[in-house]
Parts: C-alpha cells; structure tokens; sequence
C-alpha cells in the first residue's frame, strides 16, 4: 500500500505539460478543481473527463501510475459512495430493506461524488506528476507575490510546500524499508483485529517519527551552514517567462471553466 502513494512523485519527460511554466500549470490546476465544483450533471462531468484524458495521453505518463495513486483514498471513496447512497432521499426507491434505503437521487448522488473525488485526485496528480517541486516552489511563490507586499511569509510557504513535497517519496521509503524489517523479526500488520492490528502499527510509527524529525534537524542545519535566511535578496537559478504556449493554455483553460458554467447553468 506504501508503494502504491505517488503524490509528490516527478516523472521526469518533454511533452507539452512538462514545458509549460508551472505558473500556467498552477493556474489551470486551479480552473480545473473550480470547474470539477461547478459542474452540475452528466454532460459536464463527461466534459470534464475528456479534457483530463487527453491531458493525461499528452503528459505521456503511463495511466497506471493515476490508477496506484488512487488505491491509497479508495476507503474514501467508498465511504462517500455509501454515505451519498443511503443519505440522499428522492426519485424513485429502487432498493429497500429495515431502515436502508437506495433512492434514484442517492445513486446518482453518489456517482457523481465518486466521480468529482477521482477526477479531482488524478487531476492534482498530473500536476505534481510533470512539474519538479522546485519549480512549483518558484511558481507558487511568483503568483502570490502580491499579498507579500501585505507581509505575508509567502517565501516560507512556499518553501515548505516544497519540502513537504519532496520528502513525501522519502518518508514513504523509509515506511517501506521500516515495515519490511519489522516484518523480518515477526511482526504481523495485517491480521487480527482492529485494536490489535492498530498497535501492530507502533513498531512502525515510532521509528519513522524519529527517523522524520532526524532528517528535519538535518535538513535544518545544512540550510543554516549555508547562510539561508529567507526569500529576502534571494535569486532564482532557473527564471521564469511565459511563452505563447502558456498564454494559449491559459486562454484555453477560461474557455474551458467558461463552457462548464455554461451547461451547469442548463442543468447539463
């Protein structure tokens, strides 16, 4: 299950995506998720699905790799199906038994939560997928530029976005290595009960805590023996500029959101 946790993971490639300034890819990351909220029926959401597809063939990243990072949230998803399902009344009854009880609505509820959770995910995946955690660093911290003028710490915010990101891959591993060795000297994480599989757990939890805090300490001592101190006066090996390409994208993703609002307003 550790292994199959692919947020903050970079697949390194040239497609179209990959070029873009991580500023438009942040921004149409952006338009994509209001979209996924304004969408209202079938029709939309099909719209919605046909764009991430064909993100998704033009990234080059194999669909494999969404589908292994879905598996992690699949107890969310369906805990939202279930909840949705039996909650929502309305339409037509097509399954009743005691208190429990499938409506029309509830079905279609249901789907559609489904649907915008997945397509939520796996749109956030693309983005973390084709862009390095640096350079979603230097554009996240460039786009809120303007409320640093209010003495926000967007540098700090952005940097630790960063790190959180990079070290996600890293915690998973070490996980992996820790569980594995646990595993070795007889210790049984997926059997029994509940209680007893969740104090199996502490083996596990304890040392990766340390091991996090160690590389924290680390990571900390090495930025001070390198004089950082901030965003202040810092620059930026790699500068950023926008090229036509990211102005057609973003032109393209107000289309897109401007066309959604459209057929959820008729009710498509």
């Amino acid at each position: 299950m550790l292994k199959d946790v692919t947020l903050g993971q970079y697949f390194p490639g040239t497609s179209f995506i990959h070029r873009l300034d991580p500023r438009t890819k942040l921004i149409a990351t952006f338009v994509y998720i209001a979209a996924l909220f304004v969408a209202k029926w079938y029709v939309s959401y099909a719209v919605v699905l046909a764009l991430l597809i064909v993100c998704i063939t033009v990234s080059g990243i194999k669909p494999s790799a969404f589908f292994r990072g879905l598996k992690p949230i699949l107890f969310i998803i369906i805990f939202t199906a279930v909840i949705n399902l039996f909650a929502t009344k309305g339409g037509t009854v097509l399954w009743n038994w005691w208190k429990l009880t499938i409506t029309s609505a509830g079905a279609q509820l249901a789907f559609l939560m489904v649907a915008r959770i997945m397509l939520l995910i796996t749109g956030t995946f693309l983005l973390t997928y084709t862009t390095t955690p640096m350079a979603l660093t230097d554009g996240l911290e460039l786009l809120l530029e303007p409320i640093k003028k209010l003495g926000a710490p967007v540098h700090e915010f952005s940097m630790m976005m960063s790190i959180a990101l990079r070290f996600i891959p890293t915690l998973i591993e070490e996980a992996d290595k820790i569980a594995s060795a646990q595993k070795a000297r007889g210790a049984d994480f997926e059997t029994g009960s509940l209680t007893e599989r969740a104090k199996a757990l502490l083996p596990l939890l304890v040392p990766l805590f340390v091991s996090a805090f160690r590389r924290a300490d680390e990571l900390a001592v090495a930025m001070e023996a390198r004089c950082y101190h901030g965003g202040e006066g810092r620059t930026r090996m790699k500068k950023l500029t926008m090229c036509p390409a990211d102005w057609a994208t973003l032109i393209g993703s107000g289309v897109f959101l401007a066309g959604i609002i459209v057929l959820a307003r008729y009710g498509l």
